[in-house]
């Protein structure tokens, strides 16, 4: 993974804990987390990160909206 690319996913790895957010959330705590409201559409960009495999992603039926989340590094799922 590019070096650039790996910044943004820790920064959502620090910013996302082990929670589970809706696109509207995510947002907001770019927002808050770092001053920064994407540009783009932020589902769209979210999208190219969950096809690349660098987070994860689902659609939630029941609050019809996509779910976003970061999967513990490897190194950290043995604790």
């Amino acid at each position: 993974m590019n070096e650039g690319l790996q910044m943004v996913v820790e920064a959502l790895r620090g910013a996302m804990g082990d929670g589970r957010y809706t696109t509207r959330q995510m947002e907001d705590m770019l927002d808050s987390f770092f001053g920064y409201r994407c540009p783009d559409d932020l589902s769209r960009s979210l999208n190219k990160l969950r096809l690349m495999g660098l987070i994860c992603g689902e659609v939630d039926r029941e609050q019809a909206c996509w779910v976003w989340w970061v999967e513990k590094k490897k190194d950290d799922q043995s604790e």
